[in-house]
């Protein structure tokens, strides 16, 4: 299991100007991962070019080593991945990332081998019920704890039929994307069914499947759009591609950038933004608008900029709850209140997240209060310097980073838990309101 190592608490910078400064952004972690996990179940092997070097990247890498995959780590940063037999029992470590501990359960079925599940002490809090009961569905022998958490141990026979699941995915989209990156090695694909109130994150789904159709696998859906019976994905059987993959920037990392812009006032470009994407951050360019900014795209990237005048908002963020941390710290200091819906499945996520933003939010002078599904933020004029705890949450750690512009001595517990997704987090921060590219 994972120890974690916390840093000194880090002063986070106020701006002392309007911003002018270009940000070159890693790639995504949802298509990193999501892109390892089919390059060592394709039929041959993958490039990947441009991915995201995290300890949720590095974890996965690991993961899937243990299993029996060849990937080779390039000068340049690519990976080259070469699949193999799953042909052994392993232990697995999940850290704290959502995507080893709900995307490779369900490849470790195809392993001859018993594969073990454990992680950091706050991933035996996230929900895994979902995932453990979808493999017994699917006649996979699982041992657990009596928890329905981690730690488990899936006991892999080296092929499992696949066929009809229902499941309920109301606390995370990556239960249905671990199954359906799985599928088309099972011996009949896979119909999956959503059996819940609620879906949250449908653009990561929206992610998968292009991920799947463009190495070559077939896929379906139907009753998506609120058509009498439940949501259903199917992916047939089939061999799945190798070949060159590019790996977009994150746009939810980029997300603290351009709320900086608004905080700060100026402009800031990200670079190599996409024309089109499935990934949730691109939702920014919309919802930053609506709360006062300017935004322009060009062959550049997509530039933001900013007079330092935050509005609230009312908005559902069921499509990415991830958003929410960015959209909640700009809150604290808007000049109107902001209601935030839809994202009650954020409790589950690497710590409550409604929860830890309501409390320090409130640390620091702000006025936010939790509801059933979200947030309501208040503008406040006591707004001051204080600790800022980070929960183990990288996306805790960047809202506080966001606040800080505005607010003096904030200080943020831990800011290398963003090494889980973006490692040089603070250096591209400081690079940023020094005007450095």
């Amino acid at each position: 299991m994972s120890e974690t190592s916390y840093s000194q608490p880090w002063a986070a910078p106020v701006a002392s100007g309007p911003l002018n400064a270009v940000v070159s952004l890693p790639g995504s972690k949802s298509l990193t991962n999501r892109e390892l996990v089919l390059s060592a179940l394709a039929s041959e092997p993958t490039l990947l070019t441009e991915p995201l070097a995290s300890r949720d990247s590095s974890l996965m890498i690991a993961a899937l080593r243990l299993l029996g995959t060849q990937i080779d780590e390039l000068p340049n940063g690519d990976l080259k991945v070469t699949p193999a037999a799953f042909d052994r029992s392993a232990s697995i470590d999940c850290g704290l990332a959502g995507t080893v501990m709900r995307f490779v359960p369900p490849i470790s079925v195809l392993a001859s081998g018993d594969i073990r599940f454990d992680g950091d002490l706050a991933a035996r809090r996230r929900p895994m019920n979902t995932t453990i009961d979808s493999l017994r569905a699917l006649g996979v022998k699982v041992t657990d704890e009596g928890a329905s958490a981690l730690p488990f141990t899936v006991h892999g026979t080296g092929s499992v039929a696949g066929g009809e699941v229902t499941i309920d995915a109301s606390a995370s989209s990556q239960f249905v994307s671990g199954l359906l990156l799985a599928a088309a090695r099972f011996e009949n694909g896979i119909t999956l069914k959503h059996d819940g109130q609620h879906l949250p994150s449908m653009p990561h789904i929206e992610m998968t499947l292009d991920c799947l159709e463009k190495r070559g696998v077939r896929v379906s859906t139907a009753n998506l759009d609120g058509a009498a019976g439940l949501p259903e994905w199917r992916v047939e059987p089939g061999e799945i591609s190798g070949g060159t993959f590019a790996i977009e920037p994150d746009l939810s990392n980029a997300g603290p950038f351009l709320a900086a812009a608004m905080v700060a006032g100026g402009s800031v470009t990200i670079t190599g933004w996409p024309d089109k994407t499935t990934q949730v951050g691109d939702e920014f360019d919309g919802i930053l608008q609506q709360m006062g900014a300017s935004i322009v795209r060009s062959s550049e990237g997509l530039t933001i900029t900013g007079t330092g005048e935050i509005h609230g908002i009312d908005i559902d963020l069921s499509i990415g709850g991830e958003l929410t941390p960015v959209i909640a710290a700009l809150a604290a200091i808007a000049d109107s209140p902001t209601v935030i819906r839809g994202v009650a499945h954020l409790r589950g996520h690497e710590t409550d997240r409604l929860a830890a933003l309501a409390t320090e939010i409130n640390r620091i002078g702000g006025i936010a209060r939790e509801t059933s599904d979200g947030l309501e933020v208040d503008p406040s004029e006591n707004l001051h310097g204080a600790l800022w705890e980070t929960y183990e949450d990288h996306r805790m750690a960047t809202a506080g980073a966001i606040i800080g512009l505005r607010v003096p001595g904030i200080q943020v517990e831990d800011i290398k838990t963003t090494a889980k997704t973006m490692p040089n987090f603070d250096t591209l921060w400081l690079n940023m309101l020094e005007g450095k590219a």
